[in-house]
């Protein structure tokens, strides 16, 4: 573990996830993991989201080997097929049509490194969704109001998406936004991050 505060970088540019971390009141930086996210022949989404978390937390923590870094990575699992953000338009609509009626599993990762210290956790946090028998009208009037095009599964539950499900399931509530906090908090006190400290963490490089 850490003898003394260090710094705590989200290895993530998602607004979503950067508002989560906002919630614990912790200082932090951010930096962009330079990460190939394309899936590996066969590669399940449980192994995708695993593996990408781990990486891209590696990735920042070698340029910055003295902090403590968050990864994180969210696969929308339809039986066993990987389903990531649509990007556009039409992936959301093809992603919604194929969800409608259907239970999907939200695959979200949460790694946790330093390579000062040799620390590293990853875990994830499977969110099982059921989706209501969505109508086309319905999918498109959701589509044009909420454009959640950077969301993998086409549905933001915090906001207007919440109307396209019939049911959630999990046991870490923020998992579904896109980070975990409850297994991030954890792995952060093992890691020697204080979750409620008056003082600010000081950088170190």
């Amino acid at each position: 573990m850490p003898t003394s505060p260090r710094l705590l970088i989200l290895g993530s540019t998602s607004r979503y996830r950067h508002e989560l971390l906002s919630r614990l009141r912790i200082p932090f930086d951010v930096v962009a993991p330079e990460v190939d996210e394309t899936p590996l022949d066969g590669e399940l989404p449980l192994a995708l989201a695993s593996r990408l978390a781990l990486a891209k937390a590696h990735a920042v923590a070698k340029l910055h080997p003295q902090a403590v870094v968050i990864g994180s990575d969210q696969v929308a699992d339809l039986h066993g097929e990987p389903l990531g953000k649509p990007g556009n338009h039409a992936r959301a609509v093809q992603q919604l049509q194929r969800m409608r009626g259907q239970t999907v599993v939200f695959q979200t990762a949460v790694a946790v490194v330093c390579h000062a210290t040799g620390f590293e956790q990853m875990e994830v946090a499977p969110v099982r969704v059921r989706f209501r028998d969505l109508t086309d009208t319905e999918i498109e009037d959701y589509l044009q109001a909420e454009q959640p095009y950077d969301c993998a599964g086409s549905a933001k539950s915090e906001g207007l998406g919440i109307a396209l499900l019939d049911a959630i399931d999990n046991d870490d509530p923020t998992a579904l936004i896109g980070l975990p906090l409850i297994r991030t908090c954890s792995m952060l006190r093992s890691a020697g991050i204080p979750i409620f400290s008056a003082e600010p963490l000081s950088k170190q490089f």
